[in-house]
């Protein structure tokens, strides 16, 4: 079951899927599978080995290509996070001197679950991202996203240095402080000044519901785990009980390791189909924020080469300069308010499909849990 859904066009042209992943301590090396009609590729079957730094290596490239800027460029899936149940894997091997061996048992088998799960979505993930750009009529034929799917060999994307991580640090400082800067612009579309509102408050009540989504899912998975020492104790307290109590401690047992396994679900389930996906397009309304933070930029380049011109003018001097000037920036700030309007709009229109459809599905999971 996928945990984000994503409105893809399905074009049969170009079909990627990641259909094996092999995790490697702190590193997972996914196998992309690609399946094309497309002539722009050698081969219409094809697979290469990748790392999650080349998925960040394709996702910044794109960013940073200047033709892209008035689209939304699908979230970078999050670094691959192993260490929550490795460390309760640890100190369950650490306590399982105080437990009796079902106990334990019951315990590890939770944990490889989570441990399951959690790889699971990772993989997902990392396959939503490139299946979003497949799907793209304009990214689905950028050329790095070509060598990403079809050049076999390590694309040899290495980590960033200490440099580069400060660069990309002062970067985003940098964003912070113009955004605040041009937030002072007056807007001169209602519709990009309506969604820029919108996306501001939507994105607080996502991370807000979120935060709550994930408290709710740890919730159910202590209250499993609480389960087990419960039903484990009673059925120690059974073996060792000869009197007419034993068959009720016995069926307790049993009634407490049925409830065990049906919060196990729902935490799975409320994992799977609501808190990802609030994750998801936490990150996905992000990324159309950074839309109207180009545009809005565009908007103020293109301000300031009307005063640049005002001035040219006044002085008689670089007249022909100036005014070239002002037309690429206008011609910039059209192209990106054209195209910014149509992928707001898909992603409105994909937003409400993707939660329409996960609500749905986690509402008639939790109705067959409660008929167990």
């Amino acid at each position: 079951m996928r945990s984000v859904s994503v409105d893809l066009n399905n074009d049969a042209s170009l079909l990627i899927d990641i259909p094996d992943a092999l995790c490697e301590r702190d590193k997972v090396k996914f196998t992309v599978h690609t399946k094309t009609t497309l002539s722009s590729f050698q081969k219409p079957d094809f697979s290469v080995p990748r790392q999650h730094e080349d998925f960040n290596w394709l996702h910044d490239t794109l960013v940073e290509t200047e033709d892209y800027a008035g689209l939304i460029i699908p979230p970078a899936p999050p670094k691959p996070d192993f260490e929550s149940p490795r460390e309760k894997m640890h100190k369950l091997g650490e306590g399982e001197a105080t437990m009796t061996k079902d106990e334990y048992t019951k315990m590890k088998q939770e944990l490889e679950a989570e441990y399951l799960a959690v790889f699971k979505k990772t993989v997902q993930v990392h396959e939503v991202f490139l299946q979003r750009l497949s799907s793209h009529p304009i990214l689905s034929k950028d050329r790095n996203f070509q060598i990403f799917l079809e050049y076999d060999q390590d694309l040899t994307v290495r980590r960033k240095n200490a440099k580069e991580m400060f660069g990309g640090f002062f970067k985003n400082m940098v964003k912070s402080a113009d955004e605040v800067l041009i937030s002072g612009i007056k807007e001169v579309d209602d519709f990009f000044e309506q969604e820029k509102t919108f996306l501001l408050d939507y994105y607080s009540k996502i991370k807000d519901s979120t935060a709550k989504a994930e408290k709710m899912t740890r919730a159910h998975k202590n209250i499993a785990d609480d389960y087990i020492h419960v039903s484990a104790t009673l059925n120690s307290l059974s073996a060792d009980d000869s009197t007419a109590n034993k068959k009720q401690l016995e069926k307790l047992s049993d009634l407490f390791e049925k409830l065990r396994k049906v919060e196990g679900r729902v935490a799975s389930d409320q994992e799977l189909k609501l808190t990802e996906l609030l994750r998801y397009y936490m990150r996905d309304i992000q990324a159309a924020k950074d839309l109207l933070y180009r545009r809005a930029r565009a908007l103020a380049d293109y301000e300031n080469s009307n005063k640049a011109l005002d001035k040219a003018r006044l002085k008689g001097k670089d007249i022909p300069q100036a005014e070239e000037h002002q037309q690429q920036c206008l011609q910039k700030f059209d192209k990106l308010s054209e195209s910014g309007k149509k992928e707001l709009t898909s992603f409105k229109g994909r937003r409400v499909v993707a939660f329409r459809k996960n609500l749905i599905e986690m509402a008639e999971l939790e109705i067959k849990h409660a008929k167990v």
